[in-house]
């Protein structure tokens, strides 16, 4: 097959060039393979071209890009449109060609002193990057120069103020990226030297521009995973304020969207889907851990009263998180009993119940008891801190004792002949295995499916560990 067409190269290059980053990342690793003089081939080579010239634009850029995403818009924090960093890349490149080599260089030489391992530092190709920035931020006050005016205006129109925002954004751009480097002990360790080197560099931005605050915290978060990590910063900055002191500042809104964000999740917990399976479960157990660690962040590094504001909000968010998980525990017994049925049997006020073995396993029953104790297994780890501590134990050992004493009386009623199928009865069991094996563990799980397969001997049994497939 031939190569593409110039023409088609050149669509193809502006559909790329308009792509998002991820877009970028992913075509490239599905392309690696690609090679000769193939359809494919072409567009390797022109998407390997881009997402180099991505990587640089964002190295230079480094202090400000994690802020450039989709349309700017976002009312969490401050954003600007993706569209806008292309276009100030573009001209950039087209008005400082000489420059662009230089940092080009620059990242070479750091790259290659790296490789070659000789016991001191890299080359810091920082000045050179921030060459490239200075010139950009002295473009764009420039209006002739179409590319930095039309990304002016995308900001403008993202958010008021939104080109004079990026504008000094570009400006402290330098201390933001001195200060990468150390936010790994910023937001590991607190007071001393860490405090005082956080400070300066608040304080060297403020400098260059009084309203540079907030931005300069806004520029940190978009480096750090999770964003909000950042209250450890602002905390060391401001010398762990109360929370009179941080509402009524600059930088009120970072603790209140943590507070927001906490509410989003508490809400997603609420409607946790039962029918979504497994990883529903865990996703929204993994949203009640990320709960109590922001609550955490925030009555660590905030000084807060329970009587009132944040604090007052907070305590009812972390009584929330505990009335929900507690509520989805008690939730799981119901839905393991439905996954395992009993039925009863004998006349009067004396009846005996057990294992209904008659029937393969409903496979919307067994799907929602596992959505619910995957939930529960991904819990366990914060339930000390989230306040359910006592429930979740109490709850889960008596799921466990259940779901042993169902699988003794399986196992005996197998053993007697007194159920219509061992096949039935062995499906059962790996049911059972698969649910205790949440409450208690993998070994659990191997022990119950070893004896089914010695009991229930009439059929190979799954491989351990392997998931029980149901018929609808």
């Amino acid at each position: 097959m031939v190569a593409l067409s110039d023409r088609k190269i050149e669509i193809v290059r502006t559909l790329v060039q308009s792509a998002p980053d991820k877009i970028v990342g992913g075509l490239r690793a599905a392309l690696q393979e690609a090679t000769g003089d193939t359809v494919l081939a072409s567009v390797r080579q022109l998407v390997e071209a881009e997402a180099q010239d991505r990587a640089l634009r964002n190295a230079i850029f480094a202090p400000i890009a994690p802020l450039c995403v989709g349309d700017g818009k976002s009312a969490a924090g401050v954003t600007f449109p993706a569209q806008a960093l292309a276009l100030i890349w573009r001209g950039v490149k087209a008005s400082a060609p000489a420059q662009i080599q230089a940092a080009v260089r620059a990242q070479a030489a750091a790259a290659a002193a790296e490789a070659a391992e000789q016991g001191h530092r890299p080359a810091d190709p920082g000045a050179a990057y921030n060459a490239v920035v200075a010139t950009a931020r002295a473009a764009l006050d420039d209006s002739e120069q179409r590319e930095f005016r039309a990304a002016a205006e995308l900001c403008d129109a993202a958010r008021p103020g939104g080109a004079a925002a990026f504008a000094a954004g570009l400006d402290i751009a330098p201390i933001v990226r001195r200060a990468i480097p150390r936010l790994h002990d910023w937001t590991t360790h607190s007071g001393g030297e860490v405090g005082a080197a956080a400070r300066l560099a608040y304080k060297d931005s403020v400098a260059i521009s009084p309203d540079a605050g907030p931005l300069f915290f806004e520029m940190l978060a978009g480096q750090l995973d999770p964003p909000w990590l950042v209250l450890r910063i602002i905390s060391a900055v401001m010398d762990k304020p109360n929370e009179r002191y941080l509402a009524d500042s600059e930088l009120s809104g970072f603790p209140e969207r943590v507070l927001d964000a906490i509410d989003g999740s508490l809400k997603a917990i609420g409607r946790m889907d039962l029918d979504g399976g497994p990883e529903t479960g865990r996703a929204t157990g993994r949203l009640a851990e990320l709960v109590t660690q922001q609550t955490f962040e925030v009555e660590t590094w905030i000084e807060l009263s329970r009587d009132h504001g944040w604090g007052k909000r907070l305590h009812e968010q972390k009584l929330s998180l505990a009335s929900l998980v507690e509520g989805r525990l008690k939730e799981a017994e119901k839905l393991v009993a439905a996954a395992l049925p009993m039925e009863s049997s004998g006349f009067g006020r004396r009846r005996s119940s057990g294992p209904k073995l008659d029937a393969a396993p409903s496979p919307r029953d067994v799907g929602r008891a596992l959505t619910a104790l995957h939930f529960a297994h991904e819990v366990r780890l914060c339930a000390n801190y989230g306040g359910f501590s006592a429930a979740h134990a109490k709850i889960t050992e008596k799921l466990a004792a259940a779901i042993e004493g169902y699988v003794e009386e399986v196992l005996d009623h197998a053993r007697t002949g007194d159920v219509p199928d061992l096949m039935l009865a062995r499906d059962h069991l790996y049911v059972a295995a698969d649910l205790i094996g949440l409450v208690r563990d993998e070994k659990a799980t191997e022990l119950v499916r070893r004896r089914a397969a010695s009991t229930c001997a009439s059929q190979e049994p799954p491989h351990p560990g392997e998931a029980v497939v149901l018929d609808a």
